[in-house]
């Protein structure tokens, strides 16, 4: 049997006793039914798996004893942000999921003029639904550290985030290059920018483009927007990161 692995937000030390959280509680003893003495793999983002022990389990609370702490080696090389526009919420739910199982390092929502609409009293409950999703995707797919999920903002305020110099890329099924053309340089870092349903809007594709972003097209065909960021980050991680 695979062992569990369960994410929690706390100081993690080999030789401590950790209650669990109710959300690992309910996953490893409600769920999966297990009792004193099973074996665990506890994380918190910090890049090391910690192994543990379940002690005391009750009705209604558990604790894990910390036995030791590894490095996980499961973190791409390759710096790969993805900028997803908006989509709806199944769809962008997934993209979040596979997103995370194919080791990006950041998870950008992007507000473009076809996203769908997010009232803005309900974005701190969407940003927590899509947070659990990045979280349940780093349990089950053996990654430790958390990509960081940042808050939805508009295509022109991501557009003009300088930050740290990096490469951006853009898929658009009509551009003349393809991504294999596309050659990464040496920071090993990079954005890609995915439109929504319907993709972006003509004026949005000018904006894009005079900002310096790099279009890409991925074959013949024209992808929903969920199985573009899929195969994207796919084919990225296979030519620079560790898909190989």
């Amino acid at each position: 049997m695979r062992i569990p692995r369960l994410y929690v937000e706390a100081s993690l030390t080999p030789g401590d006793n950790l209650p669990l959280p109710e959300t690992a509680f309910r996953h490893c003893v409600q769920v999966l039914r297990l009792g004193e003495g099973a074996r665990v793999v506890l994380f918190n983002g910090n890049g090391r798996d910690y192994t543990a022990t379940l002690e005391r389990v009750g009705r209604r609370e558990a604790s894990a004893a910390i036995i030791s702490a590894r490095e996980n080696p499961t973190e791409s090389p390759l710096d790969l942000c993805l900028a997803q526009g908006i989509s709806k919420a199944d769809h962008m739910d997934l993209t979040i999921q596979k997103a995370v199982e194919l080791g990006v390092r950041c998870i950008c929502p992007v507000i473009c003029a076809r996203s769908q609409r997010i009232p803005r009293d309900r974005i701190p409950r969407r940003h927590a639904h899509w947070l659990a999703i990045a979280v349940s995707a780093c349990e089950q797919s053996g990654r430790s550290r958390l990509p960081a999920l940042m808050s939805p903002i508009e295509l022109d305020e991501w557009l003009a985030d300088i930050g740290t110099p990096k490469q951006r890329l853009m898929l658009d099924p009509r551009a003349d290059a393809g991504l294999s053309d596309i050659t990464l340089d040496a920071t090993g870092t990079l954005d890609v920018l995915i439109g929504p349903e319907g993709g972006f809007a003509d004026d949005e594709l000018t904006r894009v483009t005079a900002a310096g972003v790099v279009a890409a097209r991925m074959g013949p065909r024209v992808l929903r927007t969920e199985t573009a960021a899929i195969a994207a980050l796919t084919l990225i991680q296979a030519r620079w990161g560790d898909l190989r």
